[in-house]
């Protein structure tokens, strides 16, 4: 295992959590040990929590997710990026908050994209929803690793 100060990031900045999720996290993290009789610190909570993350500390962290203000979607909004690697514009009819940072929304596309890569069956979809995270993509991937549905932000 390579010394603490060498420790790199492993999670695709898609992958982070929010600020707010991760301080959660390590509030959780410190609760739990404290049930099983280890009582750790805040601050020692946070910087286990940026280990699990593959940062050194809690500061590389905290730089790497940032501090700008969660995203916040809203029904009416347009929209525009790549479904199945097809570009999309279209507009969000539903929002459901899923997690810290993760939504699930439903988009109606100005234009219909085909879901099939087959070339004899076709099938256009102008409606459809994913769960997607502070990044703007979702977790599901094609078979070449590229996010389902990937958002302009």
């Amino acid at each position: 295992m390579p010394p603490e100060s060498e420790t790199s990031n492993t999670f695709p900045k898609s992958a982070l959590p929010s600020l707010e999720a991760a301080k959660e996290q390590a509030k959780r993290l410190r609760a739990g040990l404290s049930n099983e009789g280890t009582e750790i610190g805040h601050g020692h909570a946070l910087e286990l929590v940026a280990r699990q993350y593959g940062f050194r500390d809690w500061n590389t962290l905290h730089a790497a997710i940032g501090n700008k203000p969660p995203i916040v979607w809203r029904v009416g909004d347009p929209v525009s990026g790549r479904y199945l690697s097809q570009k999309i514009e279209g507009e969000i009819l539903a929002v459901e908050t899923v997690g810290p940072g993760w939504f699930r929304l439903t988009l109606e596309l100005d234009e219909a994209v085909d879901v099939v890569s087959f070339e004899s069956f076709s099938n256009f979809r102008k409606r459809l929803t994913a769960i997607v995270g502070p990044a703007g993509s979702s977790v599901e991937k094609t078979s070449d690793g590229r996010p389902h549905l990937a958002i302009d932000m």
